[in-house]
């Protein structure tokens, strides 16, 4: 099978079920950038991580994959004329919500309370942590704005909203695991 195939050369892309839109379509744009973030969760994953923080990201990554197959399916095309859904797999629903606030929940147990913002850095695995939650951000703002325009399941930007505060949490954790200290954000006062 040849990776390329032409069909793209002048702007446009097919979403799943043959509809043709520019690639800079709204649509695009949202499952695009819930792949960039798939791939920054990818590349977290990859860093010198508890074993059991590495089976969370790879559950979130599919059901990233899972999210990007519904912002990438065509609303008119979604049901096929036998009347069954075009894109026949699981979909994300509030028990992959529910994992998530668990796992913030667990997580935040162990840390210490906040008591000013806190800027992203000290340790390139907690920076990675802070560049995915800001991926994550602008891919559901990106899906709240399709959601405008052509309405799809409440639960896709439910879990991205969900993800993005997990993605902070986890920075967190991951500062006290790697026994780093957290970047406390002091704004200078006006004299």
């Amino acid at each position: 099978m040849k990776i390329y195939t032409k069909t793209g050369d002048k702007g446009s892309t097919a979403l799943f079920g043959g509809t043709r839109v520019p690639k800079h379509h709204i649509r695009i744009e949202s499952y695009g950038t819930v792949d960039e973030l798939n791939a920054y969760i990818g590349l977290i994953k990859d860093q010198k991580i508890d074993e059991e923080l590495k089976a969370d990201l790879k559950k979130v990554q599919n059901n990233l994959f899972t999210l990007g197959a519904e912002l990438a399916t065509d609303p008119e095309k979604a049901q096929l004329k036998n009347g069954k859904e075009r894109l026949n797999i699981v979909k994300v629903k509030e028990a992959e919500i529910q994992f998530l606030e668990d796992q913030i929940d667990a997580m935040n147990q162990g840390l210490p309370q906040m008591t000013n913002f806190i800027l992203p850095g000290g340790h390139t695995t907690v920076s990675y942590c802070h560049i995915a939650r800001c991926v994550c951000r602008r891919a559901e703002r990106l899906a709240a704005a399709l959601n405008e325009v052509e309405p799809f399941e409440a639960y896709i930007l439910q879990y991205l909203n969900r993800l993005s505060d997990y993605l902070f949490v986890l920075a967190r954790k991951l500062s006290k695991d790697l026994q780093v200290e957290e970047i406390k954000w002091i704004p200078t006062k006006e004299n």
